[in-house]
């Protein structure tokens, strides 16, 4: 018996541990691990708990109709998973375990203690790269080590996608009858686990969905996405992150989407398409550095010396932050977006970190945990890089000059205030001269609906170059 153990990889096609545990006549199972505690103490948001076991449901749907059972476990932490998944290869009889690489500290450590207990009753363990285009340590310096600046990887990386080129894995044909599939909502141990398995309409699972959102977007926005992508009214982007991070749909898929639609794989900012490529790139290189720099799932900096800033942990101010009433109408039109939806437009994900860490001087630690519980495109290497790149702590890192002001950020990527007015309801009625600094309009209406601005940002920004330039005294 093989088992292939499924875990942000929910899908069929593009599934290399899947594929090469249906290459032969042995049966096949698979297995995906429910694990509450753990996904708690990772500040896995619950929207997106529930969205990853709406796939799960759909999934196992459709592994049981090419006759592929799929198992579930509830092992509430990682440290616990190697007995029971011993246990359950001893009761199903497995030689050998499938699976595609985690990315993360916590997964990696789970993963090798998997293989030391397996070992001991003679379990093969195979191992494979589900989650990038090119693996991590393929894409490294002249010295072997890992590039610490964007544009330099992103040319390495793709000179070496033209060297190596990639495959798709086809789906898994039928192995025998189909079978019968449970519900998840009928199974009460998972409904006392986790509450309510009710996915949000707003985010339908399956493959064919996430292609379906592919498609759209390579037809219709791809060729104007450098233009139109940092405009959060406007639908000019993928939204596949949740489907990326599930596992749903591969970043392979996504290039070789691309370079079927263009008739080409771009190479260049002057070309169409690249825009969107370089994003992918950008995905690779925060899952390349989680790899192979340890001490970014450890809540620690990526510049060392950048753990001596002088952050703020004032309860209030980011509670003010979190809920939206900071006074500054796109950072808490963001904020109520995320908090409503689960999701939130890159643009505007850049704005409100910048906000927290550059005018409230609050630690960044803070704000990804923050994101991470509620996002439902939750990831802890896109989430840390973009936080740390935004705190000046990152890679590619400009703390001097990247300081966002966020008046000018609303005026210019929300012009006439519709994302704003959408979710700052006291603002709905206030026209659009006056949406990004609305205070003045208010005090002449005689209202005091919405908050005053909780900082002067002229001022936030000079204390936070200052916190920057006191390391290099």
């Amino acid at each position: 018996m093989r088992l292939v153990w499924l875990r942000n990889d929910l899908r069929l096609a593009d599934n290399p541990a899947l594929r090469h545990a249906c290459a032969g006549d042995e049966p096949v199972a698979a297995l995906f691990i429910i694990s509450p505690t753990q996904w708690r103490q990772h500040k896995m948001a619950p929207i997106r708990q529930r969205f990853m076991l709406a796939q799960v449901d759909e999934l196992g749907r459709e592994l049981a109709a090419l006759g592929i059972p799929l198992h579930l476990l509830r092992v509430e932490t990682f440290a616990e998973v190697p007995a029971a998944l011993a246990d359950l290869c001893r009761e199903l009889g497995v030689t050998q375990l499938y699976a595609n690489q985690a990315i993360e500290l916590d997964e990696q450590r789970r993963d090798h203690a998997v293989s030391a207990a397996l070992a001991e009753q003679a379990v093969s363990c195979h191992w494979f790269n589900g989650c990038c285009v090119l693996p991590p340590r393929r894409v490294l310096t002249g010295s072997g080590e890992m590039f610490k600046v964007f544009t330099p990887f992103s040319r390495a990386w793709l000179k070496a996608l033209d060297e190596e080129g990639f495959v798709i894995h086809r789906a898994p044909a039928p192995r025998g009858e189909s079978l019968p599939w449970q519900p998840l909502a009928e199974r009460a141990w998972v409904d006392e686990a986790l509450g309510e398995l009710t996915a949000d309409p707003r985010w339908p699972v399956g493959e064919a969905e996430a292609l379906r959102r592919l498609n759209i977007f390579l037809e219709q926005a791809v060729l104007d996405y450098g233009e139109t992508r940092d405009f959060p009214a406007i639908a000019g982007t993928s939204v596949l992150s949740p489907y990326l991070a599930a596992g749903i749909i591969s970043p392979r898929q996504c290039v070789a989407a691309l370079q079927q639609r263009l008739g080409y794989r771009p190479q260049s900012k002057a070309q169409p398409g690249f825009v969107w490529l370089n994003e992918l790139v950008w995905r690779e290189f925060y899952r390349h550095l989680l790899v192979l720099i340890p001490t970014l799932s450890m809540n620690r900096p990526f510049k060392p010396e950048t753990a001596a800033l002088p952050w703020s942990w004032d309860p209030d101010a980011f509670a003010a932050w979190c809920e939206g009433r900071t006074g500054y109408p796109i950072v808490d039109a963001a904020m109520r977006c995320l908090n409503t939806t689960g999701w939130m437009h890159n643009r505007l994900r850049m704005i409100v970190a910048s906000f927290l860490t550059k005018d409230l001087h609050i630690h960044w630690r803070l704000g990804e945990d923050y994101f991470m519980s509620r996002l439902i495109d939750g990831d802890l290497a896109a989430n840390n890089g973009g936080w740390q790149w935004a705190a000046g702590t990152g890679a590619d890192a400009a703390p001097y000059f990247r300081v966002f002001n966020p008046t000018t950020q609303g005026q210019r990527f929300d012009p006439q205030g519709e994302f704003i007015r959408t979710w700052v309801t006291e603002l709905a009625d206030i026209p659009a001269a006056y949406v990004h600094q609305p205070h003045d309009w208010l005090r002449l209406k005689g209202r005091q609906d919405y908050p005053a601005p909780m900082v002067d940002h002229a001022v936030a920004r000079v204390r936070a170059i200052e916190m920057f330039r006191s390391l290099e005294k």
